[in-house]
């Protein structure tokens, strides 16, 4: 598809958000209205103080859809689209409104082969580019293309969480292990882009690690972060990260490994954290959102994701301990294919992206 047609593809989404279909969930029956459509590979979103929004497509294009239009943003970064590699998340900080700072998460070119990268530009008034983009992170390179992680967290203080996978090393591999190493790691940076955080032995920015590839990141109503990332077979972890914790990959796992084998030491190891919750089969979960309340308050508090490999909109209710962690429900239907990211908008509607057929949906109650 060219780049007019999907263009005019995305205005006739967006010009239409009565196509919308009904699902029934715990807090009630709710609409799911297409807002956008026709993207290719679509991964993160954020929105503007004023309703806007921005949305990553993996192939290098950043978006903005505002008033029923959706137009290409100039400005943004060389990307390597190799394998899971490309633009990967979008980010607005809290003051967005006075700094008109975007920062955007990616793969990109490095000694060895690609790595996750971060940086920072200026949204024009008119929102039609970004100005001075730096990129201000570059991660330890690796041959291939998968595995990079790459959502995007402001945290409560203002320094900005960026989460990186084991770039695809496997149970083999011990990078994610390495405290030195860029990969499988919370990194935390300041808004300028120097690290953050000087733990002895660590990489200067490390902030946890034993993370295979983590695909969500986002706070809870309290202010921590949490962060959901993908196993092998089985084995997928919600995980709140804290300072100089390590999470396990590839030692301790509730998955095994793609030929049946045994992953690393078993499901447990001094030292090591346990996850909040894990899934086993695997679900693939991508992008995450903690939920105010603000349309549905019998959701407060309640933790989103989607499954890039069974075709749902998952929540967890963290005051619900169940075997596996917490009590999950799991909200299917004809839009939910392969969600990769969900987000709350301004008015409290809940926003997915569908990997399977390029198109940004709204869910809200229904009227």
């Amino acid at each position: 598809m060219n780049r007019l047609t999907t263009l005019a593809a995305l205005m006739i989404g967006a010009a239409f958000p009565a196509l919308a279909g009904e699902i029934e969930t715990s807090a009630g029956p709710m609409t799911i209205a297409r807002v956008a459509t026709g993207l290719e590979e679509p991964w993160g979103i954020g929105f503007l103080p004023d309703g806007a929004a921005l949305v990553t497509e993996r192939d290098g294009r950043l978006l903005i859809i505002r008033d029923g239009r959706t137009e290409v943003v100039a400005g943004t970064p060389e990307v390597l689209t190799d394998g899971q590699g490309g633009l990967l998340d979008v980010m607005l900080p809290r003051d967005f409104a006075t700094s008109r700072e975007v920062w955007l998460s990616f793969a990109a070119a490095a000694d060895g082969g690609g790595a996750t990268a971060a940086g920072r530009g200026r949204l024009s008034e008119d929102g039609t580019r970004l100005e001075g983009f730096q990129t201000l992170f570059l991660g330890d390179g690796h041959p291939g293309g998968r595995h990079f992680g790459a959502r995007l967290v402001e945290m409560p203080d203002g320094r900005i969480a960026l989460t990186t996978g084991d770039r695809g090393t496997g149970p083999e591999g011990m990078q994610a292990q390495d405290p030195m190493s860029s990969l499988g790691k919370v990194i935390l940076l300041n808004r300028d882009g120097t690290p953050a955080l000087a733990q002895a032995g660590w990489r200067p920015g490390a902030f946890s690690r034993g993370h295979r590839n983590i695909q969500g990141a986002a706070l809870d109503l309290t202010g921590r972060l949490l962060t959901v990332e993908h196993g092998a077979q089985g084995g997928d972890e919600l995980n709140a990260p804290e300072a100089g914790r390590n999470y396990g990959w590839p030692v301790i796992s509730y998955g095994i490994n793609y030929n049946g084998d045994p992953i690393g030491e078993g499901q447990t190891k001094d030292g090591m954290e346990q996850p909040l919750h894990y899934w086993d089969p695997s679900i693939a979960p991508s992008g995450l959102m903690v939920y105010s309340g603000k349309l549905v308050p019998d959701w407060t508090g309640d933790i989103f994701f989607g499954s890039l490999n069974s075709d749902f909109l998952g929540r967890l209710d963290p005051d619900r301990p169940a075997a596996t962690g917490f009590a999950e429900e799991r909200i299917a239907a004809p839009e939910t294919g392969r969600v990769r990211d969900v987000v709350e908008a301004p008015d409290g509607s809940i926003w997915f992206l569908s990997v399977y057929d390029g198109t940004i949906y709204r869910m809200a109650p229904s009227t």
